[in-house]
């Protein structure tokens, strides 16, 4: 009879048995065994003070003799959440664990649970944003981090996972400003926590660098590293930092140096053997190489960057692979597999990340151009607005110093000359900024 159907009585007749007692031998003072009888027939309930004062002879919980189950309500619904939890991430198919958790939520809310809906809320909003659903991921991560509970240092990754969600939108203010904040509370509350430090200060200056503050970016970086340097032995630290720096060189023309930082994240990956990390190594490394003009090691890079990133990448980071795979064939010449790369990261984008969608514009209509296709014009106009509109003026700039190339060699003279004027506008106008010139992690 055991299992959810054993009823009370069936439940404590089948343990008095295996234990090889008699109702009299179970008895207790207040609960005698004509009560134990009458249970056991099922027609008595027992109360509560009576099961805990059979549990212990039968070696049971009281939770257990009530129910069946030695969960309590609230680990039974953490043991629920933990599956759903765990076929999300590991199944081919997570539709239906997400629908069970969006239903778990529900429930929870209605309840009450405001702890149980926090957590489903968060592996909610980290399935999203795998997902490239970055404004799915900030609805249901801001109430998570607006928790009481949930301090920054204890839990970093609710706070990475939305400011990464804020700059795939577009909203690297709000990125900062989160990380910002989380960084002083952490120094604040629990400066011994150098591993939440550093990952702030490196997420920070991503989102800086992004911004465009460079200055600030370095600084970040700088206190960063001369206040842990004691305690950054853990490679997955380090890498974070190497990173961070090589990206910063890149942005201001620094290949050299940008290099040698992104070599020394990759050795430190590889000790690891966080193949996603040293995938995203590798890539950085290509996009360096492009920077740099070199074809043919940026894309063995790229290759192995596009094997350790796995069947399953977040699609961000498959996205960034195709565009750095497009401008690598723009070195060589190849307007086909540039058009192609360029239009797998677009389809990949969507909304996302408007940077890089006007890297990936740039990217096609140089392709297209080298083909003799007049659709390069469009495609040309269109990276030139969205990189203005994403205060990538610098970037900005050199899609109109393309456009204008390609429209003065289909012989469209005037056309060249005012697109080649208002490349030098916005050069004019990145120098003021800061902006830099250049795509970005």
């Amino acid at each position: 009879m055991a299992g959810e159907t054993e009823t009370i009585g069936q439940r404590l007749r089948r343990l008095r048995l295996e234990r090889g007692l008699s109702q009299r031998a179970l008895a207790e003072p207040g609960v005698s065994y004509a009560y134990i009888s009458r249970i056991e027939a099922g027609s008595r309930q027992p109360s509560v003070k009576a099961l805990r004062k059979l549990a212990p002879k039968l070696g049971v919980s009281a939770d257990y003799l009530e129910t069946g189950s030695d969960l309590s309500e609230s680990q039974r619904l953490e043991l629920r959440l933990a599956d759903a939890e765990l076929r999300l991430r590991l199944e081919s198919s997570p539709a239906e664990a997400e629908r069970d958790l969006r239903s778990f939520l529900e429930e929870a809310l209605a309840a009450g649970d405001l702890r149980a809906a926090t957590r489903a809320r968060i592996v909610l909003g980290g399935a999203a944003l795998a997902a490239g659903r970055a404004t799915d991921a900030i609805e249901l991560l801001e109430p998570a981090a607006h928790d009481d509970d949930l301090s920054p240092a204890a839990r970093p990754d609710v706070y990475f996972e939305l400011g990464r969600a804020y700059a795939y939108v577009g909203r690297l203010d709000k990125a900062i400003s989160l990380y910002d904040r989380c960084l002083e509370e952490t120094r604040e509350n629990e400066p011994e926590n150098l591993s939440a430090l550093v990952r702030y200060a490196t997420a920070l200056s991503y989102a800086l660098t992004d911004a465009g503050q460079l200055e600030r970016a370095q600084e970040v970086l700088s206190e960063i590293v001369d206040d842990t340097a004691d305690a950054l032995a853990e490679p997955g630290a380090q890498t974070k930092l190497y990173w961070s720096l090589a990206r910063l060189a890149g942005l201001r023309g620094e290949h050299g140096s940008s290099l040698d930082y992104a070599r020394r994240a990759l050795a430190l990956v590889e000790a690891t053997e966080d193949t996603v990390e040293l995938g995203r190594a590798h890539l950085l490394c290509g996009y360096i190489l492009v920077g740099q003009g070199n074809a043919e090691r940026a894309a063995r890079h790229l290759d192995r960057a596009e094997g350790f990133l796995g069947s399953s990448p977040r699609p961000t980071d498959l996205a960034y692979l195709r565009t750095e795979q497009a401008k690598a064939a723009l070195l060589v010449h190849d307007g086909p597999e540039a058009e192609r790369r360029a239009r797998e990261a677009l389809e990949i984008l969507g909304q996302l990340d408007p940077p890089e969608q006007g890297a990936a514009w740039l990217a096609l209509a140089r392709g297209l151009d080298l083909q003799g296709d007049r659709a390069a014009f469009d495609a040309f106009a269109r990276a030139t607005k969205i990189l203005e509109s994403a205060d990538r003026l610098g970037d900005a700039a050199e899609a109109c110093r393309s456009w204008g190339r390609a429209l003065r060699a289909a012989g469209r003279e005037g056309e060249a000359m005012d697109v080649l004027e208002r490349a030098a506008e916005l050069a004019v106008a990145a120098g003021r900024t800061g902006a830099p010139a250049g795509r970005t992690r």
